[in-house]
């Protein structure tokens, strides 16, 4: 079984890590808090990762 790792590369990106976290969480209909989310659903997790993502790839392309 393989372990959970949410380190962050650069430790000084987290802040903003967290408020891009927020920032697609809101995009998407998700009520996400500081702290602790294991209320919400897989699908809510899921949703959130997804517009990371998403968001993420869109940034690339238009570096290009």
């Amino acid at each position: 079984m393989t372990s959970k790792n949410n380190s962050i590369n650069i430790p000084e990106a987290r802040e903003a890590m967290d408020q891009f976290k927020m920032e697609a969480a809101q995009e998407v209909g998700v009520n996400l808090k500081k702290g602790y989310n294991g209320d919400l659903t897989s699908r809510e997790a899921g949703s959130v990762g997804g517009q990371m993502v998403k968001k993420m790839i869109e940034a690339y392309e238009r570096s290009l």
